[in-house]
């Protein structure tokens, strides 16, 4: 009876490192993992009809760790003049390879009834302030984080 005692302690012990070693390492997750960082590289306005306009945003994925990212969902939501304007989710999976950039293409469809007060910009070609924010969710090797971003800037409308 002793015997089955040590080796369901032994068990026991076992099971209760391999998971406090587990859990240290995902926890360390984040000394491991840098994050991955968006660039702007591009915002196309282009007509739909007469009640919508669509955005595609050229966006770049850099990399910068030694291993591979996935990234799983990407959701957005683009404000241009300071108003929302829309938002939606990249749903599949990208795989950004490891020290390297991968270039990202978002739609969005937005209704001109959002482009109120960005409208007058539009139609005269004024520089036009536009805000992107949003959450990557990745996948590592390791296991998967969140990342939260915002990206600011202009766009030229004056061809």
């Amino acid at each position: 009876m002793k015997k089955w005692d040590k080796k369901k302690a032994l068990a026991v012990c076992r099971a209760a490192f391999l998971f406090s070693l587990v859990f240290l390492l995902v926890s360390c997750l984040d000394w491991i993992l840098e994050k991955p960082t968006f660039i702007v590289r591009e915002i196309i306005l282009s007509p739909r009809n007469f009640t919508e306009m669509d955005l595609r945003i050229g966006l770049e994925a850099q990399n910068p760790n030694r291993f591979d990212l996935t990234l799983r969902s990407f959701e957005y939501t683009v404000y241009l003049n300071r108003e929302e304007v829309g938002g939606g989710r990249l749903e599949k999976e990208v795989r950004i390879p490891s020290l390297s950039v991968t270039r990202l293409e978002i739609p969005l469809v937005a209704k001109f009834k959002n482009f109120s007060g960005s409208l007058k910009a539009i139609i005269t070609g004024e520089d036009l302030p536009y805000r992107i924010e949003g959450k990557a969710d990745v996948k590592t090797v390791f296991g998967s984080l969140h990342f939260p971003f915002s990206k600011e800037g202009r766009i030229n409308l004056k061809r």
